[in-house]
Formats: C-alpha cells, sequence, structure tokens
C-alpha cells in the first residue's frame, strides 16, 4: 500500500514537471542535438540536401580571419563583467547604509536592466554620437577639439559596448548584492568594529568572504548572458566599423540567417558552447579557493 502511495506521488511529481521537460527538449536541447549534427554538415538553406562533410566547418572556422576579430571582441566584451560585478557590490555597499532616498536610488539602478534592448540602443546612440552627443559636446566645451569617435571609430567601439553592458548589468548586480548583504550577520559587524578593524579591513575579510557565493553566481551568470548577446550589437553598429563590434554570437547569426550557411554556424555554435563549458568549468575550479560556503 506504501509503495502504491509513493508510485502516486512521483507520478505526480513527473507530471508537474512535465510541461517544462517538453518544452525544454522542443526549444533547446533537439535543437542543440541538431545543431552539432549540422556543423558536420554543408548544409545551406533552403536547400534539403545536406552532406556529410567531417571536420571541413572547423577547419575553415580557424581560417577564418572575421572569427579571429570576432573571438577577440567577445573577450573584450566579456571584461565587462566582472567589472560590473565589482561596481555592484561597491555600490549595495553604500546602498545597504542609511542613504537619502535609498529606495528611490535601488529603483533607478534597477530599471535599465528591465528595459528593452532596443530602447537602450537608441539612447546609447544618441549619447555617442560622433558630432552632436552629449559625451563629445561636453569634450569639445573643455577644449577637446578633436573628441573620439566612439560607435563610429574602429579602435573604440567594441570599449563603448563595454560601457553600456556595465551599465546595464549594474543594476541586477546591485539587487542580488543587496539581498546578500541583509544575510550578513549584525553580530560579526560588530564583533570586528570591537576588535579595531577598520571599514576596509571589515569589508576584505568579513563582508565579501560572506556573499563570495553570490559573486559567484553573478560571474557565471553574467559570463552565460554576455556571451550570447547579440541584440544590442545588431542594433547599434551591425557589427560595423568593419568587423569591429563584431561579437561571436552576431557572426552566427550572419553567417546562418544572411548567408544562409547553416553548418558553418553551426560549427560556430559548437565553439562557442565549448568557449561557454570552458570559462564555467574555470570558474568552478578557482571558486573552491576564494568561494566561502557558511
Amino acid at each position: 500500500m506504501k509503495l502504491n502511495w509513493m508510485r502516486r506521488q512521483q507520478l505526480t511529481g513527473y507530471l508537474f514537471i512535465a510541461p517544462n521537460m517538453i518544452g525544454v527538449s522542443l526549444f533547446i536541447i533537439i535543437p542543440a542535438l541538431f545543431s552539432i549534427f549540422l556543423a558536420f554538415t554543408n548544409w545551406e538553406f533552403p536547400q534539403l540536401k545536406a552532406d556529410f562533410v567531417g571536420l571541413n566547418n572547423f577547419t575553415r572556422l580557424f581560417q577564418d580571419e572575421v572569427f579571429y576579430t570576432s573571438l577577440k571582441n567577445t573577450l573584450i566584451f566579456l571584461g565587462s563583467v566582472p567589472i560590473s560585478v565589482g561596481l555592484g557590490f561597491m555600490t549595495a555597499l553604500v546602498l545597504n547604509k542609511s542613504v537619502f532616498l535609498k529606495n528611490a536610488l535601488r529603483t533607478m539602478f534597477f530599471l535599465p536592466y528591465i528595459t528593452t534592448g532596443v530602447a537602450i540602443a537608441f539612447v546609447w546612440m544618441l549619447i555617442f554620437q560622433p558630432e552632436d552627443g552629449p559625451i563629445n559636446t561636453l569634450l569639445m566645451s573643455i577644449g577637446i577639439d578633436h573628441p573620439p569617435g566612439w560607435l563610429s571609430s574602429t579602435s573604440s567601439a567594441i570599449f563603448v559596448f563595454d560601457i553600456i553592458w556595465i551599465w546595464y548589468l549594474l543594476g541586477y548586480n546591485i539587487i542580488v548584492y543587496l539581498a546578500a548583504l541583509q544575510e550578513v550577520s549584525n553580530e560579526l559587524l560588530e564583533a570586528s568594529r570591537i576588535d579595531g578593524a577598520r571599514k576596509l579591513h571589515t569589508i576584505r575579510f568579513v563582508i565579501w568572504p560572506l556573499v563570495s557565493p553570490t559573486t559567484l553566481f553573478l560571474l557565471m551568470t553574467g559570463f552565460i548572458v554576455s556571451i550570447k548577446q547579440m541584440g544590442i550589437f545588431q542594433a547599434i553598429t551591425d557589427g560595423g566599423p568593419g568587423n569591429s563590434t563584431t561579437v561571436l554570437s552576431l557572426f552566427i547569426y550572419k553567417t546562418a540567417f544572411r548567408y544562409y550557411d547553416m553548418g558553418y554556424a553551426s560549427a560556430i555554435s559548437v565553439f562557442l558552447l565549448f568557449i561557454i563549458i570552458a570559462i564555467t568549468a574555470i570558474q568552478w575550479i578557482a571558486q573552491k579557493k576564494w568561494v566561502h560556503y557558511s
């Protein structure tokens, strides 16, 4: 009788997770496996015929200059994640205290994270407009006759996206850190104060270790979200000027849906998958030395 009850409970549990599992299977697992298969073919949409070409797509990949450019741009773009996490931690420390209009500031910081990508792209295009944008207008007003071209320059465009992404992620990082700081024991903070620890020492040796699991979470999710980001690049520069802002995700999109070279695009996707796995593995191994679970 007890065994039948347990089976019914298990069946009920499977029924509850079935809708989500069906969605994950149809829209994530099966397409991912199909993409891996296509990476070894020369399928060009809309043709139905696809010949097996082995590792030819990967050989072509490592001979493609655009691939190396997009890989470099992706790594530069990922540099915005730890910067945003660090700024989020410092800002959360301030907002966790008694600050004037604290709740309003929290809302203001978080609003960009729930704003649509197109709106963000439009605003930042205006801000970094090389001729009449507010940043260059300010620079010229203080005597800089030839301010940077920002998005119109091949040397600075990718770093503009770093600035945009730091700003975009900041609100989310602040909110998550604020939640973690609420769990820091007041007794520990009081003990460190009684022992004569300075504020910086308290932050470094008490608060930082206690919120290190949160830091790991923000870094891992931030890297994964960022490496897949394509929308703002497409909306603002579409990978230009030249290929100076073409990242791997945009490179995949253009190859697949503009040139319809699905086999080659799938090979790039597989390589991107390995990058995500490598970044996650590195963080997971490194966290044993700096993440402290209470």
